[in-house]
This record gives structure tokens, sequence and C-alpha cells, in this order.
């Protein structure tokens, strides 16, 4: 018993008859709504916190003022299911989630007009449909309790649309100007913010740009939503930053072509830059697994932004060298 009081389980047991079946339909929308999975019939298992606690109460009490009986115990499993399996079902359910979101976002995406051809109507339509799908992206992130990987992809399509919605603002709104960067003096001892977690994109620009564009310049990680830049702030691979994705380019990309870079060595990182975040396989190389699989090694075993920075560094250092030497 002392080991199921400490368990990292909450398990919600209930008996509802089958009829009137709309109990058992809203008792199952309000579960799912939580994040709980099923283990077996009638019984629910979620992580262990005040929050679900809480949660899980209000759902028995439902269930007993309507007649029926239910059971709430913390709980360890010691044979049959493992800790790991039922983490499994948790990124499995998610995963689901994530993905409906993923195949909605890519039909109005593929549905969109070209941003250079897009109305005010086109604009307010993709606008609405983009805050639908944010809502819906918040509220499956907020029961992902295990980090499900559908998560990434998912979040990539929705800023695919933000980027988007974001081009055709600027072609709309000609208040907005992109900076000169015919003088690169004036990007000497700059502040380059991007978003938090930096992963490849944002590795390879922030490399980019502190060893091509500006060796003195430091970088702020924030949180994209309600990020509000400061005076003389230079945002890069963020929602409506002066160096962020323009049509079919990456970031990286965009950060050549604006600052006339036009080493060799650089446009073939650009290649293997663009496959692994837009994920087009519009190059193809042939050391793009690699790169891959490193990079993803390297974010697995740092979790700081400055650290990952540091080590991609060294990493782009390499890649430079070599297509240099080619």
């Amino acid at each position: 018993m002392a080991e199921c009081a400490n368990g990292k389980w909450l398990l919600l047991i209930h008996q509802i008859p089958p009829k009137p079946g709309y109990l058992r339909v809203k008792i199952w929308r309000r579960l799912q709504g939580l994040g709980a999975v099923a283990i077996k019939n009638s019984v629910y298992v979620i992580p262990r916190s005040d929050q679900t606690l809480e949660d899980f109460q209000w759902v028995l009490r439902e269930i007993v003022q309507a007649g029926a009986e239910a059971s709430i115990c913390a709980a360890s499993f010691v044979e049959g299911l493992t800790d790991e399996h039922v983490e499994a079902l948790f990124r499995t359910a998610r995963d689901a989630d994530y993905g409906q979101i993923a195949e909605e976002a890519k039909a109005v995406f593929n549905s969109a007009p070209p941003s250079a051809s897009m109305t005010e109507e086109d604009r307010s339509e993709l606008e609405a449909a983009l805050t639908r799908l944010k809502k819906r992206f918040s509220v499956v992130s907020k029961v992902d309790f295990f980090g499900a990987p559908g998560g990434e992809s998912a979040s990539t399509l929705l800023e695919k649309l933000e980027f988007s919605l974001a081009q055709a603002r600027r072609r709309s709104d000609k208040e907005h100007k992109e900076p000169d960067t015919s003088d690169l003096t004036q990007f000497q001892g700059r502040t380059w913010v991007t978003r938090k977690g930096v992963y490849v994109d944002r590795i390879a620009c922030a490399w980019l740009i502190r060893r091509f564009i500006d060796r003195d310049g430091s970088f702020r990680f924030v949180s994209e939503r309600g990020h509000r830049p400061k005076t003389a702030e230079l945002r890069f691979d963020m929602f409506e930053g002066e160096f962020t994705h323009e049509g079919d380019l990456c970031s990286f990309e965009v950060l050549l072509r604006r600052f006339a870079l036009q080493d060799k060595a650089l446009l073939e990182i650009g290649r293997i830059v663009h496959d692994l975040d837009l994920k087009d396989a519009k190059f193809s190389k042939a050391e793009t697994a690699g790169v891959s699989a490193l990079l993803d090694g390297m974010v697995a075993s740092c979790k700081a932004d400055d650290a990952r920075l540091d080590r991609g560094s060294a990493l782009f250092d390499d890649l430079y060298e070599y297509f240099r030497r080619k």
C-alpha cells in the first residue's frame, strides 16, 4: 500500500451503467479532454500531480452525482504494464491529436493562394484558420505529458502558415521595410533574437551570423508568444522577424541572400539546412542524414540554448571546412 500511495500515476475506475448512453460518452469526452488514456475498459490513467488529482476528483464527483460509482487511486505498475509502456500510450494518443492538426494545417496551407496574391479576404480566412488550429494545438500540448514527437511536425506546419500570413501582411503593409544589408558595419555588435529551444535552422543561422556577419553580436532566446522586440534588436527564424522564412527559403538561405554571401561552401550547407528544416527533399544531399543525426544527438544532450549554439557552431565549422576543401 505504501508503494501505491507514492505511485507516479493516478487511476480513475468507474462503473457507469450502459444506459443511458449519454453519461458514458460525456465522461469519456471529459477524460479525453484531460489527456487521460484507457488501460482497460472503465480504467483510466494519468500522471500524478496536484492538478491531475483535482481534475479526476471533479470527474468522479460528476459520475457520483449521476448515480454511478467511481474511485481514484495512486498507483505504481509492478507487473504487466510498465511505466515505459504507459508513457508510450500517452505519446500515441497525443500523436493522433497532433496528426489531425497537421493534416488540417496542410490542407489550409495547400489551399491558400500565394502570399504575393492574397486578398484581404484571403488573409482574414487564413488568420481565422490559423487561430483555430493554434488554439487546438495549445489544448493538446497542455496534456502532452511526455513530449509526443508529432508535436514538432504540427508546430512546424503552423509556423509555415504564420510565415505565409506574415509575408502577405508585409506586402499589403507599406510600413514594413527590410533592413538594408548593403553596409555590414550597421550589423556589428547587435543583439540577435530567436525562439527558445534552438534546432536546425536557428542553430545554423546563429553560426552564420557569428562567423560571417556579426562576430561581436550576442544572442537572446525568447518565447515567441507575446514577444515585443526591443530597439536595435534583430530577429531571425521567428514570426515577423527581420530575417525569417521567405517563400520556399529557410531562414539560413534568407540570410545568405540578403547579405550576398555567395561562398560555395555556405551554399552547400544552406541546401542541407533547407532539407532538414523544410523536409521537402528539394536538394537531397548525401550528407543530410549524417548532419541530422549529429544535431539530434547534440540537442538530446544539450538542453540550454547557449550550449547548443556552441556545440552546433563547432559542427558547422567542420562542415564548412569539409565543403570548402571539397
